[in-house]
């Protein structure tokens, strides 16, 4: 509706009854209200594109006065008609959108490129540096970008390949934390829910289409402003897919606030396919941790004695264990008594306490165990008497071992290191412990001030990023779906300060695996920032500004100093990594990075190969991010260890045989708009390779994307 009521203005300006008109048509069209999740679409959204080079026909926004800030009215998108070079100097004419008679004349540096979210793109990407540390592991990706263009992109290198998307989105405070159309949504806004709902809605349509339809997970990290909406959108996109909510502790003592319960915790949506497993986790190291003990009584009134139907037990569940009334020792027990006979009428061995399963109100219950079930685990050692409880109708607490724990003992997860004088036994863990997590997370290492911002500020001394994610919760959340899947692809494309890319990196380390992280995060500078730079008459594009954004400022100097084990200023990090796997910041990790900021390119130059260098990145990217990369292909053809290029056919001979004695190339591109010469190539290669056409399935895939983006 917001939209509708935007055109309506419109309109109002030229023809004020027709916009009454249609404003009281569309007021009763909102009146109605449907089942489901209903929110504005705010189509179409619109990005501003600083550092892109204005070209004729672009949609473009006059830039404010230096040192000032937009206002409402300057707002107008205007097309570029012609741009006129006069020395140094470039002016460019342009048309008002929306208004065609409305022309102006304005300095091409005054102007930038606007995007808007039904408009096709053709993105390529600029590498902007690398941290090689790895060997021959593949590499880790950042991409400096508008999250949802980065998003269509890769639909072309990544569609239904994703094993994890993690993402920590902006959890819509009111507090300037995120932008909408290039302005920040503040708590006033009275289309703020929607606009939130209908910004994420556009990006998870579109994650939707990356994941592995039959194995792969969505979570989404919120707090109480959104969690509710977000859980219903995510059933709408998701309507097949199995979906759970955590609630997560990750500050134990609190967020006061005014009149308002101190908030400790977040939540954490797991969203997975039908054919996804989750894997039993290590939550808390328990290695050198004793083992439990737990109460041999049933505690359930339905497991009481006599009791029929659901939890009954059967008659062998109640019997006298004999304690030795001097020691304390379990010496054996007596026959099941009968549901008849009675507890006081039996006779305990000379010396001995008969001890029956009763509560403190002296309801009969049973043993969890029957008479031969116990035979066998007390002379395991498996069953033992605990502390005396004379003055109750239960005179000793009785105690046994899980099976569960008996299984992990029998596998070597648990080593029983001796006996105690009753001849139970001494067992710890030597593993880690597996564990299926509950939805309910109060956990040491997940707590955010310590091991986000606390963890960070030791990484990057010198700066600042709000709210950062714990590592190791992070890590955890990832452990559930990646821990089996070594080679496993995962997305962030709300990247913020790179903590998920640096728990991957550790989940590699602790298994030796291969696991690829894609970063996404834009360079946006923070609310504070964009205040203060503009007082200083910079603007958006400029270095002084772009070098503040949260990718050049905070994500990548992140992820360069975990990998190297040093600070930006070239120090080696203090400190040391905690509980799964502790050793000192400073010894980085063995992994290579790339890092690139996504380009807007046009596609008459890129479907006649003047753009191969921005191409290129995205079809490494698609073949495993691992190898030499193919930046040249001057000599017509190359080869690389994953995959080929040719672009000069007569050359395909030479090619094919490149192609034979590459043993791990799986993908091969083509470039031709002929069909014959695409099929006469295909038939030549090894029946394993796939093969791909450019710039035919480039060009195809981004303008179904800007027609999907319209609906």
């Amino acid at each position: 509706m917001s939209r509708l009521n935007d055109l309506i203005r419109q309109v109002g300006t030229l023809n004020g009854t027709l916009a009454a008109d249609l404003q009281l048509e569309v007021s009763a069209l909102a009146d109605r209200r449907s089942f489901g999740l209903n929110f504005e679409r705010h189509v179409p959204e619109t990005v501003e594109l600083p550092g892109r080079p204005v070209r004729k026909g672009d949609k473009v926004r006059v830039l404010p006065p230096r040192g000032e800030t937009a206002k409402q009215s300057d707002d107008r998108l205007w097309r570029v008609l012609k741009i006129r070079k006069t020395g140094a100097l470039a002016t460019a004419e342009l048309v008002d959108l929306n208004d065609e008679t409305a022309s102006i004349t304005s300095d091409v540096g005054d102007l930038v490129v606007v995007a808007e979210f039904r408009d096709p793109i053709y993105p390529g990407l600029v590498s902007t540096g690398k941290v090689e540390r790895g060997g021959d592991k593949p590499f880790h990706t950042v991409i400096n970008a508008e999250n949802y263009h980065a998003l269509q992109t890769l639909l072309f290198t990544h569609r239904g390949k994703v094993d994890c998307i993690y993402i920590d989105p902006p959890y819509n405070s009111g507090a300037k934390d995120w932008k909408y159309n290039n302005d920040y949504v503040e708590s006033e806004d009275l289309y703020r829910h929607s606009k939130w709902l209908a910004f994420m809605e556009k990006r998870l349509v579109l994650a939707k289409h990356l994941l592995n339809p039959d194995d792969s997970v969505l979570i989404v990290s919120i707090d109480e402003k959104e969690y509710l909406r977000i859980g219903l959108l995510l059933e709408q996109i998701f309507p097949e897919w199995r979906i759970q909510m955590i609630s997560s502790v990750i500050n134990p003592r609190g967020i006061v606030r005014a009149n308002e319960f101190s908030r400790s915790n977040e939540f954490i949506f797991f969203v997975w396919a039908e054919g996804t497993k989750i894997a039993p986790s290590v939550i808390e190291n328990t290695m050198g941790t004793p083992v439990a003990w737990e109460t041999m009584r049933r505690r359930s009134v339905a497991g009481a004695r006599g009791k029929k139907g659901p939890g009954a037990c059967g008659p062998n569940q109640f019997f006298a264990i004999h304690v030795n009334a001097e020691t304390g020792y379990i010496e054996g027990r007596g026959e099941p008594l009968k549901l008849e006979g009675k507890v006081a009428d039996y006779e305990a061995p000379p010396g001995c306490v008969a001890v029956f399963p009763s509560r403190e109100d002296g309801m009969e219950m049973n043993w969890s165990l029957t008479d031969g079930a116990f035979d066998h685990r007390w002379s395991k050692g498996f069953v033992r008497a605990g502390k005396a409880t004379l003055d109750k109708p239960q005179q000793y607490l009785i105690q046994y071992v899980l099976g569960g724990v008996i299984e992990d003992i029998e596998q070597g997860r648990i080593s029983v290191t001796g006996h105690a004088a009753d001849g139970s036994v001494i067992a710890e863990y030597v593993e880690k412990k597996t564990i299926m997590a509950h939805t309910q997370w109060d956990i040491s290492s997940h707590n955010a001030q310590q091991n986000g911002t606390g963890l960070l500020s030791l990484i990057l001394p010198d700066r600042r990023f709000p709210y950062a994610k714990s590592l190791y919760a992070v890590e955890d959340a990832l452990r559930f779906f990646v821990s089996n899947k070594p080679s496993a692809v995962v997305l962030d494309f709300f990247a913020g300060s790179g903590t998920s890319a640096h728990a991957v990196m550790r989940l590699n380390r602790q298994d030796n695996g291969f696991r690829k992280s894609i970063s996404i995060t834009n360079n946006e500078v923070s609310a504070d920032e964009h205040k203060l730079l503009r007082d200083q008459n910079l603007r958006p594009g400029d270095g002084q500004w772009e070098e503040h954004g949260i990718c050049e400022y905070i994500t990548k100097p992140r992820i360069e100093a975990v990998i190297n084990g040093k600070t930006p200023a070239g120090e080696l990090i203090k400190g040391d990594y905690k509980y799964t796997d502790q050793f000192p910041l400073c010894e980085g990790f063995e992994a290579n990075v790339e890092f690139f900021t996504l380009t807007y390119e046009a596609p008459l130059r890129v479907a006649s190969n003047r753009d191969f260098s921005r191409i290129a990145p995205l079809l490494w990217i698609r073949t495993g991010s691992q190898g030499r990369r193919i930046d040249d292909i001057s000599s017509g053809w190359d080869v690389t260890e994953t995959y080929g290029v040719i672009v000069d056919l007569d050359q395909v001979d030479a090619f094919v045989d490149g192609v034979n004695k590459s043993t791990g190339l799986t993908m091969v591109f083509i470039m031709t708009n002929d069909d014959r010469l695409f099929e006469s190539v295909v038939r030549s290669l090894p029946g394993h390779v796939e093969p791909v056409r450019l710039y035919e399935s480039y060009l195809r895939n981004f303008e179904i994307e800007s027609g999907r983006s319209t609906r």
